[in-house]
């Protein structure tokens, strides 16, 4: 887990009174207690912290030091404001969001980050909240993680011995479920089995006909729901005025005009705010919880080759309503798992990477399957990412590469969804040339692809990329199940893209690869690894089936491609960027799989001879991806750590990529493009490549095995 620091409880300028200054300083032991017992040595400040966080379209963000900072905003910046009041004994004040600047904000004592929870404690002199977001997005379960359902929880309680009138409040606006800011919105009203709902989306209801990377969805229903049982509760649709009145006198309005706005549609700032208000009545020492549901239902989420696909959630419900009250019956059970989830996987996580890894992979964790969407074609589930602030691509095979290190360790089957749909492309008689294709078209259509020269040109492919990157992945995923029926159903073009590599991976022309920012490079000494180690890939798929002469041919031509690798790329005390080109250097991140899939084609040294490299290379803030620039790519780096000979030179590497997290001014899900010098952003953002950081764990075999057996037993 990752904590905030908990120093401001002992600023005197924010203090209302000596008792507060005692239980601050009682708390801030408690706190720092607690982070002795994770033993983090210091404790990580996210650049983002994710709070509603689902897929492309319903992701909400807070960017800002402390939930009361700025508003809530979705992972492209835009703002999608959720706000947060509580009235004390009749007077307000602020716990999200900073609308009602009038209220002043509560302290926040703690600020801690799991892989499926955000858990922030706020509080004065008087009370403490503690807001627990909870996602419950185990990829071992992917019923379960397809919910696009957030529970919020406040535990509420007393801190200086007194029993206080409190009264919540809660809202949603309506940008929420729009594009734009002002597009209109029509809300309602709604009752199932045990929730009372809130409801809001765009009048229009454009559905599947917004695309693009900077864009946020305008069709389907955003939801607010709470659940009965929980006492006195207020809930309505309004605006800003209904803020304000709750924090002057504590009060929602007896009635709303649900449907009708309350003035012209075009002179609202915003679209209008979902409310909800819990009276607590007194609230002693012993804390008092209640908790809602946010919810998105998009209806269709994804076009894949002109067909409209369905949320995966839909293969196990119906309908909505049915789907909310399956979750609102979990809430405990899905709670403690939770609880359960995040201690098993963060003490894992620990144990092979140490304390900043740790702190980095967990933040990775509901980013990584944010950036996807999980659908269904015919029951068949295709889980494709939406290449964020890069294009906005959907599917592209050389995102789906470097996430895929996090699925293949917690649930292989999230792989075989990243692949199902790109496979079924190439074998449609569309894709017409003899690699793989990088990509399905732009998010949310999948219509083929528009990347470079689309399905027509050559010109700007990624041809040993991609074919390298499908060929790595469909045998890291046999490898991890011990299964050859996936290979099996589409040898033929895995065979095509082997053949492919073999006649021109080793050299590559003058061609663009996954870091395409960079330019085309011929002769790229990183690319061809990729190739080598694909082809050796493809031999052990061809001797799982029992091919063995296939298997011989191709696992001998990579041990010979190795061989004259070292001795073409070598450089002195290191190796080259590209052969032709001396006195260059980059990171070998690909050389990663030699060693997780057994391969054994390079003699050790060239990662003990690539590591002392690094180590002399490194920056303040991370080892730049090559020697043309300053930058690096997060994934990339923590590969290439993973290619360290010993735990402590992997912690060397990956303590400047904590640094640049904790210092970065760029206050962004976690960006993947960094400068090493200065910690700024370069592009993009929220990303699913950053699943790749759980690259170290797929080099221990004992522990991936645990965790594949894990998903296995769920499933």
């Amino acid at each position: 887990m990752m904590k905030t620091s908990p120093l401001g409880l002992l600023r005197q300028s924010r203090l209302q009174g000596a008792a507060w200054a005692v239980v601050a300083a009682i708390t801030m032991c408690g706190i720092q207690a607690s982070f002795a017992q994770s033993n983090y040595a210091a404790p990580l400040r996210p650049p983002a912290t994710p709070l509603v966080v689902h897929d492309p379209y319903f992701s909400v963000w807070s960017m800002n030091d402390k939930l009361t900072d700025g508003p809530t905003r979705h992972w492209t910046g835009a703002v999608q404001p959720m706000n947060g009041l509580v009235r004390v004994d009749g007077k307000s004040y602020r716990f999200l969001g900073d609308a009602n600047r009038n209220a002043p904000a509560l302290d926040e004592l703690s600020h801690e980050v799991t892989p499926t929870r955000t858990i922030v404690t706020l509080g004065n002199a008087q009370i403490e909240i503690k807001l627990t977001f909870l996602t419950p997005a185990f990829p071992e379960d992917l019923k379960v993680m397809a919910r696009p359902v957030t529970y919020l929880t406040w535990d509420v309680k007393s801190l200086d011995g007194v029993s206080h009138d409190v009264t919540l409040y809660f809202d949603v606006e309506g940008s929420i479920a729009t594009n734009t800011e002002g597009e209109p919105v029509t809300w309602s009203r709604a009752h199932i089995d045990g929730i009372d709902l809130l409801r809001v989306g765009s009048q229009k209801q454009s559905m599947l006909e917004l695309w693009g990377d900077n864009v946020r969805i305008n069709w389907g229903y955003f939801y607010l729901g709470v659940p009965e049982g929980q006492g006195k509760v207020a809930m309505a649709a309004g605006n800003t005025a209904d803020r304000s009145s709750f924090a002057e006198a504590g009060t929602l309005p007896a009635t709303d005009d649900l449907g009708q706005p309350r003035m012209p549609q075009s002179r609202y700032p915003r679209p209008p705010a979902l409310e909800v208000a819990f009276p607590l009545g007194k609230v002693g020492a012993t804390p008092v919880s209640r908790h809602v549901m946010l919810a998105y239902n998009d209806g269709f989420s994804i076009e894949y080759m002109e067909k409209k696909l369905r949320p995966y959630w839909r293969t196990e419900f119906n309908s909505l309503a049915a789907m909310l009250e399956a979750a609102n019956h979990q809430y405990e059970e899905l709670g403690k798992r939770a609880v359960a989830y995040d201690a098993e996987l963060e003490h894992d996580l620990d144990q092979v990477g140490g304390k900043e890894y740790t702190a980095v992979s967990v933040l990775a964790f509901r980013q990584a399957i944010a950036a996807h969407k999980l659908v269904e074609d015919d029951g068949v589930p295709f889980f494709m990412p939406k290449e964020n602030f890069s294009n906005g691509s959907i599917s592209t095979v050389d995102v789906i590469y470097p996430s895929a290190p996090m699925f293949l360790f917690l649930n292989p089957k999230l792989v075989e969804a990243q692949m199902e749909p790109v496979l079924r492309y190439a074998e449609s008689g569309r894709w017409k040339f003899p690699f793989a294709p990088h990509d399905l078209g732009v998010y949310p259509l999948a219509n083929g692809q528009l990347y470079g020269g689309g399905e027509v040109s050559e010109e700007n492919q990624m041809p040993v990329e991609e074919s390298g990157d499908m060929l790595l992945l469909v045998a890291a995923m046999e490898h991890a199940e011990h299964n050859t029926d996936y290979a099996a159903k589409h040898w033929a073009v895995l065979t095509k893209w082997a053949e492919y590599l073999m006649a021109k991976g080793f050299d590559p022309e003058n061609q663009l690869c996954t870091d395409d920012f960079a330019g085309h490079l011929a002769h790229n000494t990183n690319l061809s690894i990729k190739a080598i180690e694909a082809l050796a890939a493809y031999a052990q798929l061809a001797s799982d089936r029992g091919e063995t002469a296939t298997a011989d041919k191709y696992l001998t031509a990579a041990k010979q491609m190795a061989e004259k690798w070292v001795k073409m790329a070598g450089d002195g005390d290191h190796y080259r960027l590209a052969f032709d080109k001396a006195g260059t250097w980059s990171q070998k991140y690909n050389l990663v799989w030699d060693n997780i899939l057994g391969f054994h084609l390079f003699p050790k040294s060239v990662a003990e001879e690539e590591t002392k490299f690094y180590l002399a290379h490194l920056n303040e803030y991370g080892l730049p991806l090559d020697n043309r620039a300053k930058y690096t790519k997060l994934d990339w780096t923590i590969w290439t750590a993973t290619l360290a000979p010993t735990q402590a030179d992997f912690e060397t590497i990956v303590h400047p990529v904590y640094k640049f997290l904790n210092e970065t001014k760029d206050r962004v899900p976690m960006t993947d493009w960094y400068d090493t010098v200065t910690a700024k952003q370069i592009g993009f953002q929220a990303r699913s490549v950053v699943g790749g950081v759980y690259i170290k764990m797929l080099a221990e075999p004992d522990m991936w095995h645990k965790w594949v057996k894990r998903a296995d037993s769920v499933q």
